[in-house]
C-alpha cells in the first residue's frame, strides 16, 4: 500500500511538472507573439535600406520585434486581407483606399513621398531624354521596340507603369520587346541593366544601387510620377490574431517628428540628395507642388 502511494505521489508531481513546463512554454509563446509585429512592405523600402535604419529604432524603443517581409504594394495587400500581416507600409494609393474601403485596414496615414523615374541604357536607343511627359516616352519605347523590364508583379510601381501604358494608349503584353521579371524593384533594376533594358524606377531604389547599375534617368517631373507611402493598420475586427497594439505602436512611429526627420535626412550624406521626403500630416493632394 506504501508503496502505491508512493508511487501515485511521483505520478501526480510528473503530471503537475508537466503541466506547468507546457502552460510556461505556452505563457511564454503568447508573450512573443504579443511583442512581435509582421510588416508588410514594398521591396523599395526594403531595398533603399531605409528600414535597416528605423526598424532598429523602433524595436530598441518599444521592445517589439518586427518581421519585415518586403513584396509589392498588391502582395503586401493580400496578406492583409489574410490576416498575414501586421501592419503595411505600401505604395498604392488607389488600392490603399480600395483595401480600407473594404474594411480590411484601419488608420491609413501619409508617411513619405518620392518619386518614379524612367531609367535606361546609355546611349538612350528609344530617344526618349528630355522628354517632359512619361506618356510619350512609354509611346517612343513601344514604337521603336526598344527592350522594356516590367515587374510584372501586382506592386506599387506595376501599378503605376499600367497606368502610363494607358495614357500612352499602348498594350505592350505580348509584345516581344515587353518582358515581365516578377520580382522586385532592385531585382529589376539589375537585370534592366544587364539586358540594357528600359524600366520604371521609383527614385531612393535607383538611387541606392545606382553605382554598380549601367542604367541612366532619362524622364522625371512629371507629375504622374510622383510615389506616396502611406501606412495602414490591419484590421483587427477581421482577424483577431493581428496584433493591433503593435501595428498601431509602428504606425505611430513611422509618422512621429523624430522618424520624420531622419526620413528627410536619409540619403543625403551618400547621395547629396534625400531618398524620401517626410510628409506626416500633411495633405496628399498638395506634394510634389
Amino acid at each position: 500500500m506504501e508503496v502505491f502511494v508512493n508511487n501515485h505521489r511521483k505520478f501526480l508531481f510528473i503530471s503537475l511538472l508537466i503541466f506547468t513546463t507546457a502552460l510556461m512554454l505556452f505563457k511564454n509563446e503568447v508573450i512573443a507573439q504579443q511583442k512581435t509585429i509582421i510588416l508588410a512592405t514594398t521591396t523599395s523600402t526594403q531595398d533603399s535600406g531605409l528600414l535597416d535604419v528605423l526598424i532598429p529604432i523602433f524595436e530598441k524603443k518599444t521592445g517589439y520585434f518586427v518581421k519585415t517581409i518586403a513584396v509589392g504594394s498588391g502582395q503586401a495587400m493580400t496578406m492583409g486581407q489574410r490576416g498575414e500581416a501586421d501592419v503595411l507600409l505600401v505604395h498604392s494609393p488607389g488600392d490603399e483606399k480600395k483595401f480600407v474601403a473594404k474594411g480590411y485596414g484601419v488608420n491609413r496615414r501619409l508617411v513619405m513621398h518620392n518619386d518614379f523615374i524612367i531609367v535606361g541604357p546609355p546611349g538612350d536607343p528609344a530617344e526618349i531624354k528630355r522628354l517632359k511627359s512619361s506618356g510619350e516616352a512609354f509611346q517612343k519605347i513601344a514604337t521603336r521596340n526598344a527592350l522594356f523590364m516590367s515587374r510584372g508583379d501586382n506592386s506599387g510601381t506595376h501599378s503605376k507603369e499600367k497606368s502610363i501604358w494607358k495614357i500612352a494608349k499602348v498594350t505592350p503584353e505580348g509584345q516581344k520587346w515587353y518582358q515581365q521579371t516578377g520580382l522586385g524593384m532592385g531585382q529589376t533594376l539589375n537585370i534592366a541593366s544587364e539586358k540594357r533594358a528600359y524600366t520604371l524606377s521609383d527614385r531612393g531604389t535607383f538611387l541606392a544601387l545606382k553605382g554598380r547599375l549601367g542604367l541612366e534617368v532619362f524622364v522625371e517631373g512629371d507629375p504622374i510620377l510622383l510615389n506616396i507611402y502611406h501606412v495602414i493598420e490591419v484590421n483587427q475586427t477581421k482577424w483577431l490574431k493581428v496584433n493591433a497594439a503593435g501595428a498601431k505602436s509602428f504606425a505611430e512611429f513611422m509618422v512621429s517628428k523624430e522618424i520624420q526627420d531622419i526620413i528627410r535626412t536619409f540619403g543625403v550624406e551618400k547621395f547629396n540628395s534625400p531618398l524620401f521626403f517626410p510628409d506626416a500630416g500633411k495633405k496628399e493632394e498638395g506634394l510634389g507642388r
